[in-house]
């Protein structure tokens, strides 16, 4: 059916962190009214598509959004309005014609990554189907309800304690099913409150809804989840409940080296330090283990721990189609981390997503540090059967609405499987 677009309207709203972000809605001719709301990294890669923000010093610190609410509202919407498009992914080419640079700099990567997910909702609804299973039908994919990752201690870019590591996550691998996976996280989340409580720590909640101890050094991190884990009664390891990091290393990278709880790591001592902590913890998942511009370091540390643990490029590939294709050509890493806002549309998240099938590389859908309510990467991650999600800590709506719509899914599909996919 065609989508035929009668009314596209923008407005500035709060992300999680009290910072401006869009919500767009888009009407179509037949009545399907929809709505999305946009992301926001604190961490980014350099080279992802480029959020506009004002600079204006008298409006939220400059980091206001009116100009890409303006461009969805003006330029956008005359572009797209009253076009009929045979499918979503013609609104994206239309949006990318439109903008006509390589990373969205001109209309901004936030305005454009709206439209194009409120695009695919309206298709979907137009459809008559779920949001997830159009996803699989646009994708030529099998669904499949993911593992999620819990990010239950936060640091680096995402909270204010000495912590470089940025997310230490739960990934309750041997769980059977969706909802006992969300229910293993957190049972575990709980009780390693009552653990820092208990010996000390504040207890406040970083961007992602995790825990910001006072703790300096990651491998003290790493034992204070294997301590909760035990005390619920899970087991700790791939058969229950497993151990995933985001180091998140290009913000601790400097003068060629890397700044660990004080010490001066070269990228072979970081690589050896990831190597005794797989050695000592259940750890099955490092993202950004090392800088998005240190790519000969990322080659020798896939020949060290590629057959050993999941090695996911998150600022090193940015959702990008271009970039994974190079650094599969040059064997960096086994997995790409996805974020739809990264690259800002749907159809080029998609296509990095097969590329990463068709090469062998996992994938994990990830939300940002600055989100909404919106719950769009849940049914992203089902319809497109990558296995993997991560939304933050079980904890704070924002991060929840993401957990609670997958046990939804779960819910009424009682026959979707679950678990990592295939590589």
């Amino acid at each position: 059916m065609p989508l035929q677009i009668t009314d596209l309207h923008a407005v500035e709203i709060l992300d999680s962190r009290a910072r401006p972000t869009l919500a767009v809605t888009l009407t179509t001719v037949d009545g399907a009214r929809v709505r999305a709301g946009v992301p926001s990294g604190a961490s980014t890669g350099t080279r992802e598509a480029v959020e506009l923000r004002d600079g204006d010093a008298s409006r939220y610190n400059g980091q206001g959004v009116r100009t890409a609410v303006g461009h969805v509202n003006g330029e956008i919407a005359q572009a797209l309005t009253g076009r009929s498009f045979d499918s979503a992914a013609d609104v994206d080419r239309a949006l990318l014609d439109l903008d006509g640079t390589d990373t969205k700099a001109r209309l901004g990567a936030n305005a454009v990554i709206g439209v194009s997910m409120a695009a695919m909702r309206a298709e979907a609804v137009l459809a008559g189907r779920e949001l997830w299973q159009h996803i699989a039908q646009v994708a030529g994919t099998t669904p499949r309800l993911p593992v999620p990752h819990f990010n239950v201690v936060n640091g680096g870019a995402h909270a204010t304690n000495n912590l470089d590591f940025q997310e230490f996550m739960l990934a309750p691998l041997g769980a059977p099913s969706l909802p006992e996976a969300v229910r293993a996280g957190a049972e575990v989340y709980a009780k390693l409150k009552a653990i820092l409580s208990a010996q000390g720590h504040a207890v406040g909640l970083g961007d992602e809804g995790g825990f910001a101890p006072a703790v300096d050094r990651p491998e003290e991190v790493l034992q204070l989840l294997i301590d909760a884990v035990t005390a619920t009664g899970h087991a700790a390891g791939r058969e229950g409940i497993a151990i995933a990091l985001d180091p998140a290393a290009s913000e601790f990278h400097r003068d060629g080296g890397y700044d660990v709880a004080g010490e001066k790591l070269t990228s072979d001592q970081l690589i050896e330090r990831y190597e005794a902590i797989v050695d000592r913890f259940p750890l099955w998942s490092i993202e950004d283990g090392l800088a998005e511009d240190d790519w000969g370091g990322w080659v020798r540390l896939t020949e060290r721990l590629g057959d050993r643990v999941q090695l996911m490029g998150d600022d090193i590939f940015v959702t990008n189609p271009a970039i994974i294709t190079e650094a599969i050509s040059k064997k960096i890493g086994n997995s790409a981390l996805i974020k739809v806002n990264q690259i800002g549309t749907v159809t080029e998240t998609l296509e990095a997503m097969r590329i990463c099938r068709e090469a062998g590389y996992t994938q994990m859908v990830s939300h940002r540090s600055g989100e909404t309510e919106d719950s769009f990467i849940a049914d992203l991650v089902v319809g497109t059967g990558s296995g993997q999600i991560k939304s933050g800590a079980p904890a704070r709506g924002e991060r929840v609405a993401k957990y609670n719509r997958l046990i939804e899914i779960a819910e009424a599909n009682p026959s979707l499987p679950f678990g990592l996919a295939d590589a």
